[in-house]
């Protein structure tokens, strides 16, 4: 294992699709006025990316201290676990990823204000916070209630605002399949790694409610997600939001695997597929709205 290949093991690449599908939906909420704005949608998303590797550097550090990441765990090896890097190498790297966001964030507060310095503020402490501190988020079944907030509401709203000046009623409904999919994605990973993050203490919601619970609550947000696009549609008066159901057969697989299978590959397999989704129903919703408000 190279250096820089550990890099990329501990920062996550499979999970990093899930910081753009918010921005792209917000963008094509700002778009229902004309105020799109490409700069603003690059530096959020830029931003967004830097908070989930900062996020993924932080889990990697703070699940090693706390023996959630030992031999018997399924999912692919970390990084600090693994050896491959220093656990101060890794929580330095988190840093400094913190830090570019920050400095990007200054930026777009200078354009969006208080809201966006409240939501940057709070996405870094979350952040930070999820798997480390005295209280860590994740070990305390909140870690999917806060990605929801984080990746949908908020992303998608504070996407709205910074281009638009305001976040919408429709802004907020569109984020809810996109925070539900990202929702979906913690779900796998906390699916799969059940007997050990039970085995370490990390009291997750599928550890807490039961595998078939947390199966039946993977299945639950895909389908939900796919209803709620039919409620955009509506709200649009416009067919054009439900091209995001082409998105539809790549859940299959994923779904197959979750509700089936115990297998550590397998699994592994599905969370990548779930990001796929993800990433492709956000792209979709964005260019369905975006084509029927500027129609």
């Amino acid at each position: 294992m190279t250096r820089g290949r550990a890099w990329v093991a501990a920062i996550r690449p499979r999970t990093l699709p899930a910081a753009v599908a918010p921005v792209a939906v917000g963008t094509a909420v700002a778009a229902r006025s004309g105020h799109e704005r490409p700069s603003i949608t690059l530096a959020a998303l830029t931003a967004a990316l830097l908070l989930q590797i900062g996020t993924n550097l932080v889990n990697d550090w703070g699940d090693f201290r706390r023996g959630a990441d030992g031999p018997d765990r399924l999912g692919p090896s970390r990084a600090v676990a693994a050896g491959w890097l220093s656990p101060g190498d890794v929580i330095h790297g988190a840093w400094f990823a913190f830090l570019l966001a920050a400095l990007i964030g200054t930026w777009l507060i200078a354009r969006g204000g208080w809201p966006i310095a409240s939501i940057g503020l709070a996405g870094i402490a979350v952040a930070i916070g999820y798997t480390a501190g005295p209280w860590p988020l994740a070990y305390h079944a909140l870690g999917e209630p806060f990605v929801f907030l984080f990746f949908g509401p908020l992303a998608v709203c504070g996407t709205e605002l910074l281009q638009a000046g305001r976040a919408s009623g429709m802004g907020l409904l569109a984020s809810l399949p996109v925070g539900l999919l990202a929702t979906a994605i913690l779900l796998v990973n906390n699916v799969r790694d059940l007997e050990s993050d039970a085995r370490a203490g990390k009291r997750t919601l599928v550890v807490r409610l039961g595998r078939p619970a947390g199966q039946t609550l993977y299945a639950g947000t895909v389908a939900a997600a796919f209803l709620l696009v039919a409620a955009v549609a509506l709200a649009l008066s416009s067919p054009a939001p439900l091209v995001a159901w082409l998105s539809a057969p790549l859940a299959a697989a994923p779904l197959r695997a979750v509700l089936r299978s115990r297998e550590g590959p397998v699994l592994n397999a599905a969370l990548a597929a779930t990001a796929r989704l993800h990433l492709a129903f956000g792209v979709l919703l964005a260019g369905g709205m975006a084509w029927c408000m500027t129609w």
